[in-house]
């Protein structure tokens, strides 16, 4: 399985920080943020890793290179403006190839076991399911969630009992799913999800360990403190 880590986000609420080094590189427990995802995919036996960028991108292909530092091969998907999530995945399909592949959000620090991700490349078969999500308890700052996870294990969007947890920005997906956005064309995932959701073609689970959106300067110190723990 190959996985896809997404890095072409400015980082706005991080700015002045993010000005001249883009979030990725950001130091946490002494190591870019970006190379704590690369670690852990290794760990887990995911070594074909690709990468987006667009906002000073040529600084994470400098400090990266090509993986064999880390026992990885890399390659990157370079966007000239940042295509939203869906638009970043579709754009990075020829380096994704034709069998599902983990995502995951370059801005957060979590202890997700990305081996128990593995075998959900054999259950989804691009037709009756698409994706797998990893959703985490809803921090502060997002307190309505995202999608409610069924007892089937089938996700869905519809809120009206309060129940949705946040979606983890991590998650297993078939191809398939980007058939309809065009490469080089922005695009939000969400709108995909809830139509997938609504066909019931979305399966997830919840993450009970770590899990931290380092999308501020406050939640940076406290993934760096984090981070120094491992």
């Amino acid at each position: 399985m190959k996985a896809m880590i997404l890095a072409a986000g400015r980082g706005e609420r991080m700015r002045p920080l993010t000005d001249h080094t883009p979030k990725p590189l950001l130091n946490v427990g002494g190591r870019p943020l970006i190379e704590w995802h690369i670690r852990h995919l290794a760990a887990a036996g995911i070594r074909d890793i690709v990468i987006n960028h667009a906002w000073l991108g040529a600084q994470i292909e400098a400090a990266l290179g090509d993986g064999s530092r880390l026992g990885v091969k890399l390659a990157y998907s370079r966007e000239h403006t940042a295509l939203e999530t869906a638009g970043g995945i579709a754009t990075a399909l020829p380096l994704l190839g034709d069998a599902p592949f983990v995502v995951v959000n370059g801005d957060v620090l979590t202890d997700i076991d990305f081996a128990g991700l593995l075998p959900l490349a054999a259950v989804l078969d691009g037709h009756t399911r698409l994706a797998h999500l990893l959703l985490v308890a809803n921090p502060p700052h997002h307190r309505a969630g995202d999608f409610v996870l069924q007892a089937d294990g089938l996700l869905g969007s519809d809120n009206t009992a309060g129940a949705a947890l946040t979606f983890s920005g991590i998650g297993v997906y078939h191809p398939a799913l980007f058939a309809a956005v065009a490469a080089g064309q922005a695009a939000a995932l969400a709108p995909l999800l809830r139509a997938a959701m609504a066909r019931g073609q979305i399966s997830g689970a919840r993450h009970h360990g770590l899990w931290l959106d380092v999308g501020t300067v406050d939640r940076l110190a406290e993934a760096d403190a984090i981070a120094r723990r491992w």
